[in-house]
C-alpha cells in the first residue's frame, strides 16, 4: 500500500510545497466564501498556495491553476451526551491535527465536543488519503502536511506586524512597597498636588500622590510632576486615574520607562480605598457616576435598545458581522453599503464573473473580497432560522467574519491595520476611495454618493465674487450648542459640575444637549470667514466670506453630525448631543444658483510671490540652519518620540505648532528613516526675481519637497493643487496652505487619494475628495467623476451610532430600514428594532425620493 501511495503522488510531487517563513496558511476560511472546517463540506487547503477553499469553490481553483493536491479539513461539532461532566475539556480525536485552528467561539466548550479529521484529496478524481499516514506517504509530503497542520493561522501571522507592542508585567508589581500613610483617593474631583491640572492625572502606587503627567505614550499634556516625583522618591509605578475600570487600568513604570501590567492592581488600589469591582466605566462626558445614585439611561443602553426583548431576524439581508475586536466600525459601514442596490448589483450580481476572473490569490483582490462579504450578507446562507426542534431564544446568530476583507483594505494604513477602535466616517471614506480605485472601466457603485458643491467667495471690500465647484461625498453638519432647547438646564449643570470639582465631590447627573436639526442646517448654511483672504481685485489681503451650496444632489446623501472635538490630550472627544433628525429631508432650497445678475467676478489673478531680499544670497545658510520651533520639538520629544523625528515633524509642517507636527509623526512613524537626522532637500535656483515674473504667473522652476506635498495631500487637498501651491510660495508650507484656501478655483481633478487620512475640519462639507472643476456638469464624460443630479428630497433609511467618549474607543451599531421596519445590526446580532434612537446617531444615510 505504501508503494501504491508513493506512486500515486509521484506526478504531483513538484506541486507540493512545505510552507516557508512568511507563507500564510489559510486553514480557517475559504477565499471565496465563509466556509470553514466546521462547514458541512469542510475546507480544502491547496498544498502549493496554502489558500483555503470551500467545497463549492475548490474545483474553480483546480481548473484555473492545475493544482491537484489539497488537504481537506473537517471539524465535527457534537453536543455532549446527557450527563457529561460540566466543565470538562472538549474531547478531540486526532487532537494534534488542528493544533492551531481557532475554535468557533459561538460554541460553548463545556457543552460541545470536537472531532477533527484531515485527509489529502487528489483532484480531479477526488482520491482521498487519511491523515496522519506517516508510514505510507513520501517524506516530503509528510513534512508538508505536518507543517500545514501546525502552521499558525494566516491572521495570527500578521499580529506581530501590528505597531502595538505587547505590554509586559512590571518587575516591581509583585514586590511593590506601599506606604501606610492613610491616603484615601476620592472617586472624582482629582487635581494635581503641585499645580491646577485636572487632566492626565497619575496616582503613584507607593505613596498615593496624585500628580500630572507630561510625556506619556498617549500624548496627553501636563507639567511633568509625576515624573519629578519619581526622580525624587524612586517610587516606580503609577496608574492613570481616569482609566480605572473593573477590567483594569493603565499602569506606567517610570523605572522601566514603558506601560506595564500589574497583576496585583486590585490589591494595590484597595490600599488607597479604591474598590475596582465597584468602579464603573466613565460615562460619555468623561465623569464617573456614583453607584448609589440613580443614573440616567445611558447612550449605551438607548442605542443598543438594551432591556427590550428584541426579536431576532434571519434570512437574506439579515446576516450579522462578527466583531474581530474593535472592528465594529467596519461592520456597521459594510452593512449600510450592502443595503444599497448599486453595491449589491456591482458585487453580488456580478459574483460569478468576479470569481471567474479573480487573480491566483483571491485573498488579495478587492473586488473578490467585496463580493465575498456582499454574498455572505445578502444570500441568507449564514443567517438561517432555528430548526423546529430548537428554541429561538437558544439559537445563536453566528454572522460572518470579515477577517480577509479587513486585512486587505487596512493593509498599509497606520490606523485601520491596528486593533484599535476607529472613526466609522473615516473608514467609510476610505472604502469609497478603494471602490473608486478598483472600478476603473466598470460600474462604480460609489457614484451614488457623489455630488458637486458650489463655493461662493466674496471680497468684503470690493464686493466682487468668485464661484468654484468641487466634488464631495459627505456633508458635515455642525452641532451648535448655543441653539440647544435645554440651554438653561445645561448652564445649571455646568455650574454644579464646577462646584463639585472645586469641592472634590461626585459630579452631578449629566445633562444631554438637545439641538434641533433645523439649527444644524442653519449653521451649515451660514457664511464663514475666509482667513487671510487675498483679493485679486485689491491686490492685497482683505476680509472674505464663503458660502457653500449644492450644485447637484446625490442619489444617496451621507450626513455626518460633527459630534467630536479635540481635548487637551489631542484625543477626539464626543459632545453629548441629541438631535431630532427627520425621516424626510428637503434640501432644494440649498440648490446653488451660480453668478447672479449684478454680481461681478474677481479678476483671475494669483497673489504675487514675495521672497525675502536675502533669499538667494543666504540660500545655503538657510539650509544649514533651518528655522525650527525648538519648544515644539521638545514638547514632542517629551512624549517619547525620537528627537530627530520631532525636528523633522516640526520642520515639514512649517512650524505650525505641536498638534500639526504630532499628526505628521503619526502618519510617518512606520517609515524606515523615521528617526534619522533631518536631511533638507537641495536648493534649486529660484529663477528670475519676483519683479521679472508677470502678474498672474505662479511658477518657480523648482520641484517641491515630497514631504511637503505628502502633508498637503494628507489634509485632503489634491496632489496637483498642493504642488501648484508650493511652487507659488517657494515651497513654504504655511504660505502654501494660505494660497490653497484663497485659490480654490485652481484645484484640478485628481485621482482619489488621501481620503482615509482626512480629519474632520471646520468646513461644512467633508473635503474627503475635493475636486474642483468650474465646468463640472451633472453628467460629465468618463474622463472625470460622474455626478448624477436630481431633486433634493430624501428619506432616511439608515444611520450609524457611536457609544463612548471618543472615536478611539467605544462601540458602533447601525439601524437600517428594511421592508418598512427598522432593523438593528449589533455585530453578529440582527433584530427588529423597537425604538430606533435616531436622535443619537453619528452618520445618517438618506435615499432620494422619487419625483412622482
Amino acid at each position: 500500500m505504501a508503494a501504491d501511495l508513493g506512486e500515486l503522488l509521484v506526478p504531483y510531487m513538484p506541486t507540493v510545497r512545505v510552507p516557508r517563513t512568511g507563507d500564510r496558511v489559510f486553514k480557517s476560511e475559504c477565499a471565496f466564501s465563509f466556509d470553514s472546517p466546521e462547514s458541512e463540506g469542510g475546507l480544502y487547503v491547496c498544498m502549493n498556495t496554502f489558500l483555503g477553499f470551500g467545497r463549492e469553490h475548490v474545483e474553480r481553483h483546480y481548473r484555473k491553476t492545475g493544482q491537484s493536491v489539497y488537504m481537506h479539513l473537517k471539524r465535527h461539532v457534537k453536543e455532549k451526551a446527557t450527563g457529561a461532566a460540566a466543565g470538562a475539556v472538549p474531547r478531540r480525536r486526532n487532537g494534534k491535527v488542528f493544533l492551531d485552528l481557532e475554535l468557533n467561539r459561538d460554541f460553548n466548550g463545556e457543552d460541545y465536543e470536537y472531532e477533527d479529521e484531515a485527509k489529502l484529496v487528489i483532484f480531479p478524481d477526488h482520491f482521498e488519503i487519511p491523515l496522519p499516514n506517516i508510514e505510507e506517504l513520501p517524506a516530503l509530503v509528510t513534512i508538508a502536511c505536518d507543517a500545514v497542520l501546525n502552521a499558525p493561522s494566516a491572521y495570527k501571522k500578521q499580529e506581530p506586524e501590528s505597531w502595538e507592542e505587547e505590554i509586559q508585567v512590571s518587575r516591581h508589581a509583585r514586590s511593590l512597597r506601599q506606604l501606610d500613610n492613610g491616603v484615601r483617593i476620592p472617586p472624582s474631583g482629582w487635581k494635581c498636588q503641585k499645580c491646577e491640572m485636572r487632566e492626565n492625572l497619575w496616582l503613584n502606587l507607593t505613596d498615593g500622590a496624585v500628580l500630572c503627567g507630561k510625556w506619556f505614550f498617549d500624548g496627553s499634556g501636563g507639567n511633568g510632576h509625576a515624573l519629578d516625583h519619581y526622580r525624587a522618591s524612586n517610587y516606580p509605578l503609577a496608574i492613570k486615574l481616569d482609566t480605572i475600570t473593573p477590567d483594569g487600568a493603565d499602569v506606567y513604570s517610570f523605572e522601566e520607562e514603558e506601560a506595564v501590567l500589574d497583576p496585583h492592581i486590585s490589591e494595590h488600589l484597595s490600599h488607597f480605598g479604591i474598590d475596582m469591582l465597584q468602579m464603573q466605566q466613565r460615562t460619555e462626558n468623561g465623569h464617573h457616576t456614583d453607584n448609589n445614585a440613580r443614573p440616567r439611561v445611558s447612550e449605551w443602553e438607548v442605542i443598543q435598545e438594551a432591556g427590550m426583548k428584541l426579536k431576532a431576524v434571519f434570512g437574506s439581508g439579515f446576516t450579522g458581522i462578527k466583531n474581530l475586536g474593535n472592528s465594529c466600525y467596519l461592520g456597521t459601514v459594510m452593512q449600510v453599503l450592502f443595503s444599497i442596490p448599486e453595491f449589491q448589483r456591482m458585487y453580488v450580481g456580478n459574483l460569478q464573473k468576479i470569481y471567474d476572473y479573480s487573480p491566483l490569490d483571491p485573498s488579495q483582490d478587492f473586488a473578490t473580497q467585496m463580493a465575498k462579504l456582499g454574498h455572505g450578507l445578502i444570500s441568507g446562507q449564514y443567517s438561517k432560522p432555528p430548526m423546529k426542534s430548537e428554541l429561538i431564544e437558544q439559537h445563536q446568530q453566528k454572522g460572518v467574519s470579515p477577517r480577509m476583507l479587513k486585512s486587505l483594505v487596512s493593509r498599509g494604513h497606520p490606523e485601520f491595520s491596528s486593533n484599535r477602535q476607529q472613526d466609522a466616517q473615516e473608514f467609510l471614506l476610505h472604502i469609497i476611495n478603494l471602490v473608486e480605485r478598483n472600478s476603473a472601466g466598470s460600474e462604480n457603485p460609489s457614484d451614488v454618493f457623489r455630488f458637486t458643491v458650489e463655493e461662493r467667495i466674496q471680497c468684503c471690500q470690493s464686493r466682487l465674487v468668485r464661484y468654484t465647484q468641487r466634488v464631495d461625498y459627505c456633508i458635515q453638519l455642525p452641532a451648535p450648542i448655543e441653539a440647544a432647547t435645554n440651554r438653561e438646564e445645561l448652564l445649571a449643570y455646568d455650574a454644579k459640575r464646577k462646584e463639585a470639582e472645586d469641592n472634590m465631590r461626585a459630579p452631578p447627573e449629566p445633562v444631554r444637549a438637545r439641538i434641533p436639526f433645523t439649527a444644524c442646517l442653519q449653521a451649515f448654511t451660514e457664511p464663514e470667514n475666509v482667513p487671510d483672504f487675498w483679493s485679486s481685485a485689491l491686490q492685497a489681503k482683505s476680509a472674505g466670506i464663503k458660502t457653500s451650496r449644492f450644485s447637484s444632489f446625490p442619489e444617496y446623501l451621507i450626513v455626518q453630525i460633527k459630534k467630536f472635538t479635540f481635548g487637551v490630550d489631542w484625543v477626539p472627544k464626543k459632545l453629548d448631543l441629541a438631535i431630532d433628525v427627520p425621516d424626510f429631508l428637503d434640501l432644494n432650497r440649498l440648490r446653488a444658483s451660480g453668478l447672479q445678475a449684478g454680481e461681478e467676478e474677481l479678476p483671475d489673478l494669483m497673489p504675487p510671490i514675495v521672497l525675502p531680499e536675502d533669499t538667494r544670497d543666504n540660500s545655503m545658510s538657510s539650509i544649514d540652519s533651518p528655522e525650527i520651533d525648538e519648544a515644539a520639538v521638545m514638547q514632542l520629544a517629551e512624549m517619547g518620540f525620537p528627537l530627530e523625528a520631532c525636528r523633522k515633524a516640526v520642520y515639514y509642517t512649517g512650524n505650525m505648532g505641536p498638534e500639526m507636527a504630532f499628526n505628521w509623526i503619526i502618519a510617518h512613524m512606520e517609515e524606515p528613516d523615521f528617526a534619522e537626522p533631518l536631511t533638507l532637500p537641495s536648493m534649486i535656483d529660484p529663477g528670475p526675481s519676483t519683479s521679472d515674473i508677470p502678474m498672474g504667473t505662479a511658477s518657480l522652476e523648482n520641484s517641491p519637497p515630497e514631504e511637503s506635498v505628502s502633508i498637503l495631500t494628507s489634509m485632503g487637498f489634491p496632489r496637483s493643487h498642493g504642488i501648484q501651491a508650493l511652487k507659488a510660495t517657494n515651497n513654504n508650507l504655511e504660505r502654501a496652505l494660505d494660497w490653497i484656501f484663497t485659490h480654490p478655483e485652481q484645484e484640478e481633478s485628481d485621482s482619489l487619494s488621501g481620503m482615509a487620512d482626512t480629519e474632520p475640519n471646520g468646513n461644512t462639507f467633508s473635503n474627503a475628495n475635493s475636486h474642483s472643476d468650474s465646468t463640472l456638469s451633472p453628467d460629465r464624460d468618463a474622463s472625470g467623476p460622474r455626478v448624477k443630479d436630481g431633486p433634493g428630497r430624501y428619506e432616511l433609511f439608515a444611520f450609524i451610532s457611536h457609544m463612548g467618549a471618543s472615536t478611539m474607543s467605544g462601540h458602533y451599531v447601525c439601524h437600517i430600514k428594511k421592508e418598512g421596519r427598522w432593523v438593528i445590526y449589533n455585530d453578529h446580532k440582527v433584530c427588529l428594532s423597537e425604538r430606533p434612537p435616531k436622535d443619537l446617531g453619528y452618520i445618517y444615510f438618506y435615499r432620494r425620493l422619487s419625483s412622482s
